[in-house]
């Protein structure tokens, strides 16, 4: 399947370092710089001298080092370094507590969650437990308050937990479908959208960094953030409808879609 991308054209003229040099040591870095900006091992591909990625987009050094710089200006989805493994992980249980059940509109949005997942047609299917065939488990818990949180994956395996507050038993369905949406992305491995300035959705705050577990773009997603432009944004509208939006279904079908 062919990727759409956007390089850089550079010259030697325009960037000394990295011209005229070895040009196997120079593909072996933007290999290197590509993988890490978010680009499938397998889409990458070196004709002679040159570095290609998506089947026809010539990528430069200095392209693939400025896909890294992930400055303040920009706004795109992230992601963890690690990830789910796929084709190891096919079908993800997310196992609620009997105290998580006891809260009806986090049941509810649970089940919400699990269906924007699903709907997706992603690599890996989604399913409430206790069931059968199960090769991650994620428990979702109960915790005092409105807060909510998960983790990153590990060893291929998404994060094992995502722990809900039960005074948002009392919120809207969207919202609770939102919250918990948006703790199993994390789980799979995604970073806030505007991880470097949360000032972007909250109105105030600064930047998370890479946290020890990357902070990497992933291609095709778009080049501004807003509030409200990501279920993974550090903060949600108010008016939330609990439904991915465009450039989320591009970032999880990126990483995920077979």
């Amino acid at each position: 399947m062919f990727k759409t991308v956007t390089v850089l054209a550079v010259s030697c003229g325009a960037l000394l370092a990295g011209c005229g040099g070895d040009p196997r040591s120079e593909n072996e870095e933007i290999r290197s710089n590509l993988i890490e900006a978010g680009f499938r091992a397998e889409d990458i591909r070196v004709v002679g001298e040159d570095t290609y990625v998506g089947g026809d987009a010539q990528v430069s050094l200095r392209a693939s080092r400025e896909m890294l710089q992930t400055g303040e200006g920009s706004a795109e989805q992230y992601r963890t370094t690690n990830l789910v493994s796929i084709p190891t992980v096919t079908k993800i249980c997310i196992n609620p507590s009997s105290m998580f059940n006891t809260y009806n509109r986090l049941s509810q949005g649970l089940d919400q969650a699990i269906a924007n997942y699903n709907a997706l047609g992603l690599c890996f299917s989604m399913a409430r437990g206790p069931t059968t065939g199960c090769s991650a488990v994620i428990t979702a818990v109960p915790i005092p308050g409105t807060g909510a949180s998960s983790g990153f994956p590990a060893g291929g395996r998404p994060y094992n937990q995502i722990s809900i507050g039960y005074g948002l038993n009392t919120s809207s369905l969207d919202v609770v479908e939102h919250i918990i949406t948006h703790e199993l992305g994390h789980a799979l491995g995604l970073r806030h959208s505007d991880y470097y300035s949360h000032a972007i959705s909250c109105g105030t705050g600064g930047n998370e960094g890479t946290a020890g577990v990357g902070a990497i773009l992933i291609p095709g997603t778009p080049a501004t953030s807003y509030a409200g432009a990501s279920l993974m944004n550090a903060c949600m509208l108010a008016n939330t409808t609990g439904e991915f939006t465009s450039s989320d279904i591009t970032a999880l079908t990126w990483l995920y879609r077979c």
